[in-house]
C-alpha cells in the first residue's frame, strides 16, 4: 500500500508507462496469438488486441495514472476517441514504415514485416496516447 500511494505522487507519465506494461502484455499478447496462432489479418489482430488492451487502460489510468474522478459516461466516449485515433495513426504509420524496412535473410525466422509494425506501431501509439489522454481525456483532473 506505501508503494502504490508513494507512486500516486510520481510523474504521470511514469505510472502511464506502468500501466502502459499491463495493457501492452495482454494487447500485444493478444495480436500476436491472433495474427500467428489464429490466422487473423493484420488489421483485426491489431485492433481487437488493442481493444481488450484499451479497456484494461481505461480503467487502471483513470484511478491510477491521473487519480480521475470523471464519470464513465463522460470519460469512456472521449477514451474511445483518443484511442481510435491513436491506433489509426499508430499502426497505419509503422505498417508503411515495416514494408519500407530490409529484413535480413536469417531474421526472417525471427520476425515478419508485420510483427515488425506491430512492435513499431506499439511504441507509436504509446506516445500518442498519453498525450491524447493527459490533455483531453483527464485534462480538467490530471494532477500535474
Amino acid at each position: 500500500m506505501i508503494a502504490v500511494n508513494r507512486l500516486k505522487r510520481t510523474n504521470s507519465f511514469f505510472r502511464f508507462l506502468l500501466v502502459g506494461v499491463a495493457n501492452t502484455f495482454i494487447g500485444l499478447s493478444t495480436m500476436f496469438v491472433l495474427l500467428n496462432l489464429f490466422g487473423w489479418t493484420y488489421w483485426l489482430a491489431t485492433f481487437t488486441g488493442n481493444s481488450i488492451g484499451a479497456v484494461v487502460s481505461y480503467f487502471l489510468n483513470r484511478s491510477f495514472t491521473f487519480n480521475s474522478k470523471l464519470n464513465v459516461s463522460e470519460g469512456m466516449p472521449k477514451f474511445v476517441v483518443v484511442i481510435f485515433i491513436c491506433y489509426l495513426i499508430s499502426y497505419s504509420m509503422s505498417e508503411v514504415v515495416a514494408d519500407y524496412v530490409s529484413i535480413p535473410n536469417w531474421a526472417t525466422n525471427f520476425v515478419t514485416q508485420d510483427e515488425l509494425a506491430i512492435l513499431g506501431g506499439a511504441i507509436l501509439y504509446t506516445l500518442t496516447n498519453y498525450l491524447g489522454q493527459k490533455s483531453f481525456v483527464f485534462r480538467k483532473l490530471s494532477e500535474e
